[in-house]
């Protein structure tokens, strides 16, 4: 089908994806391609690069984030959240989005010339089939995007090199059919591992079956299809039986998973790259970049601003019995902590009614099982150790300890944030003088709370404003142990089910720190059988594993259960959102730029 938009005016492409430090492409950069540049062989090359530094555009950066994880279950606004409707709904409209619209459509156009001139063009034939299979991929990967965020929208599958100001938008089952069939054919011609010149963690086979599985799930939910729940389960059975061919596994610990030096590991299937080439100006080095295309801000996005709220003298007001931020502050700004950004915080909020009322979904749904289940601790910061040497005076203003003393950097705690309640806190523990603070959850606000850590970036040295250069995972290993799961509940074999989540529940389950005996009766522990496999707790356990992992937007959309979700967990969200929401509102940009032919819609209720 060809149907022309506006977004596309000529192809501009971006020629470098990188992988670690090691250059996938040795090409010169463009910024304009006329479409006659596709006629060769590095011509096609350089678009499929191009699309893949595209989606470095959106993961990773500030308004991609808010858009994947804000105004749900997992996630309520920090301090300096700025504009709330992404979080509440409360007025969200087609002026809040829009940079992915454009991105997407803009690189599908690109692949459809790829795919156009990759059938002729002088190539060795199994390199031409990489091509074509490394092009369907993406167009599949960014149409299914589209189609879960927005619905109906434009589908395109011909190269356009005209401008135009007419478009309509196609059916939710048409583009489906795309994604189905453009990824089935990319699964078949993609090698098994990474090969060149695509290295690193680009598209191979798994990764685009894993995308076909998660493709037929998210249908079958739209349908009630079982055959698609059965496709998909199925198409997750065979990747698990076949992960020492493709390379992949888990690993034994949850938190090696968010090293540094396994961010290209055997978990990670497909990654967004970030590294910095100064040829490209990404971002300038040491010159703290708040944001813009292309930069990996995920580290400080749920960093609370702990240089601004650490006073070693803090102390609870007596009144309304919260944190009063009180004297020298116990912590700098550093490399490993991270640079303050407090966008979004855990929701830690506490439910006052109905049936969740006194409760919060961080601590006592989605991480409940703390004392067996390791990635609360893996997921989050809960102490931080002083950087810095502060005499704290007996006779200082609200030093409650009676003591004088000086925090030994990189010894004394400065800031512990337990996740239960501590007596005496924040400068005691029982009637044991604390040197630095304690914050429990009663603490807990929108400029304090246990930060997520998994993406934090200490290789920044003494330039650790900049954004991090580590990649950012779209797709781990572990996901393919909860698809199926999801797709085996929708079937209605629970059984099989549970089979799957317990692999992921009893890895969970180790800690380096245990003996064997701990860590089996943990597993043990963390065992579920079929009874316990409900929608609800699959939602859990994907945030138990997922948390922060830009996901939890579409599972809540895909599992039609946005709504019901934020209204019995999200006390900021849940008196603005409505069934509408679970559609985003078209771009405004889209509809105004429609001047030819019929209105361009914008989605019910925006």
């Amino acid at each position: 089908m060809k149907t022309k938009y506006t977004i596309i005016i000529l192809l501009g492409v971006y020629w470098v994806f990188t992988a670690g430090c090691k250059k996938v492409l040795e090409e010169n950069p463009e910024s304009i391609v006329v479409p006659g540049y596709f006629n060769s062989p590095a011509g096609v090359l350089g678009g499929i690069a191009g699309v893949y530094n595209d989606i470095r555009s959106q993961w990773g950066t500030e308004g991609f984030t808010n858009e994947m994880q804000a105004g749900t279950d997992e996630f309520i606004r920090g301090e300096s959240a700025g504009g709330a409707t992404v979080f509440d709904y409360n007025g969200l409209n087609g002026s809040n989005f829009g940079a992915a619209w454009a991105i997407a459509f803009q690189d599908i156009n690109t692949i459809n010339g790829v795919l156009q001139y990759a059938e002729t063009v002088s190539l060795n034939e199994d390199l031409r089939k990489h091509y074509i299979a490394q092009a369907k991929f993406l167009r599949a990967f960014w149409y299914f995007y589209l189609v879960q965020t927005f619905g109906d929208v434009p589908l395109h599958t011909e190269f356009i090199t005209e401008p135009s100001q007419a478009a309509s938008r196609q059916p939710v089952a048409q583009v489906y059919e795309l994604i189905l069939k453009d990824l089935t054919e990319a699964a078949a011609d993609l090698p098994n591992k990474p090969t060149a010149p695509f290295l690193g963690k680009a598209a191979t086979k798994p990764v685009a079956q894993f995308l076909l599985a998660k493709a037929y799930l998210t249908r079958g939910w739209l349908t009630n299809n079982q055959a698609d729940f059965t496709q998909a389960s199925t198409i997750c059975d065979n990747i698990i039986a076949a992960k020492a061919d493709h390379g992949l596994d888990l690993w034994e610990d949850f938190g090696d998973a968010f090293v540094p030096a396994n961010d290209y590991g055997k978990e990670t299937m497909f990654v967004s790259d970030h590294v910095l080439d100064p040829k490209y100006g990404y971002y300038i080095v040491g010159a703290g970049a708040s944001g813009g295309a292309a930069q990996n801000l995920s580290p400080w996005f749920t960093n609370w601003n702990y240089p601004n709220n650490s006073g070693i003298n803090s102390y609870a007001n007596t009144s309304n019995g919260r944190l009063v931020n009180n004297g020298t502050s116990g912590m700098i700004r550093d490399s490993y902590y991270g640079r303050p950004y407090v966008r979004m915080r855990p929701n830690s909020a506490i439910w006052t009614s109905g049936a969740n009322s006194g409760k919060n979904y961080f601590l006592d749904q989605a991480f409940v099982r703390r004392d067996v289940d390791s990635r609360y601790s893996n997921s989050f910061y809960s102490v931080y150790i002083s950087n810095t040497a502060i005499t704290n005076n007996a006779s200082a203003a609200n030093n409650a300890r009676g003591i004088t003393y000086t925090t030994q950097p990189g010894v004394d705690t400065a800031v512990w944030l337990p996740d239960f309640d501590v007596p005496g806190a924040p400068q005691f523990v029982g009637s044991r003088p604390f040197k630095g603070i304690v914050v429990p959850p009663k603490f807990w606000h929108t400029g304090i709370f246990p930060a997520l850590k998994k993406f934090m970036d200490p290789s920044r040295g003494a330039n650790f404003n900049d954004p991090s250069t580590r990649p950012c995972v779209l797709y781990r290993f572990s996901d393919v142990y909860l698809t199926g799961a999801e797709a085996y509940f929708k079937a209605g074999n629970t059984l099989k089910a549970a089979e799957l989540i317990n692999v992921v529940r009893k890895r969970a389950a180790f800690r380096k720190s245990n003996s064997a005996s701990q860590n089996t009766a943990a597993a043990n522990a963390m065992t579920i059988s079929a009874t316990d496999v409900t929608l609800d707790f699959i939602l859990d356990e994907r945030s138990r594993e997922f948390f922060g992992e830009w996901q939890r937007w579409h599972d809540l959309v895909r599992t039609r259960s946005l709504v019901r979700r934020v209204q019995a967990w999200n006390p900021e969200a849940a008196p603005y959102i409505k069934d509408f929401h679970q559609l985003r509102p078209i771009p405004q940009a889209q509809i105004d730029r429609v001047t030819e032919g019929p209105p361009f819609p914008q989605n019910p209720n925006y």
